[in-house]
């Protein structure tokens, strides 16, 4: 009997993500195929949830709306800065993406939107938030998680490991 995708399990899919017009936004054709652990909240719900209780050589194609992915976009993530803000950068201009330190502490992303003079309009949303996403997915594998993976909280999926 198959192990079937559940909490605690080791999945490994191919997939590829495209947006309601088609265009592909990421996929892991020509690469490695995504590992995660899941029920440890290492992928977005809406596909962990359409995932679960699928196996080994299943295939799906499926619609995860934001609330399900990254979310809705937050107006207030949208913020007009001084331009000196982004001291040794010489040049600034739309679609530009730094990383920066949020209030938190974490690394968050950060997009530029508008250069308007020393003004710099700047999206901190997810760069997929508000975006409907499509996945069409084969399930490769499904296993048990080791302990040392569970006591992690993320598949190692043996390319070697640090922490």
């Amino acid at each position: 009997m198959s192990v079937l995708i559940g909490k605690n399990s080791v999945v490994s899919v191919n997939y590829t993500l495209t947006d309601d017009a088609g265009k592909v936004l990421d996929s892991s054709d020509g690469s490695k195929p995504m590992v995660y652990l899941h029920g440890a909240g290492n992928i977005i719900p809406g596909l962990e949830n359409a995932l679960a209780g699928k196996g080994k050589g299943d295939t799906l194609k499926v619609r995860i709306e934001p609330a399900d992915a990254y979310g809705e976009v937050i107006p207030d993530r949208i913020k007009n800065i001084e331009r000196a803000a982004f001291e040794g950068v010489e040049s600034v201009e739309p679609g530009m993406v730094f990383e920066a330190k949020a209030p938190d502490g974490t690394t968050q992303q950060i997009m530029v939107v508008k250069v308007d003079g020393d003004t710099v309009t700047i999206d901190t949303n997810h760069p997929l938030a508000g975006i409907p996403l499509n996945f069409d997915i084969s399930v490769l594998s499904v296993r048990e998680a080791t302990k040392q993976e569970l006591e992690h909280g993320h598949s190692h999926d043996g390319d070697g490991h640090s922490h």
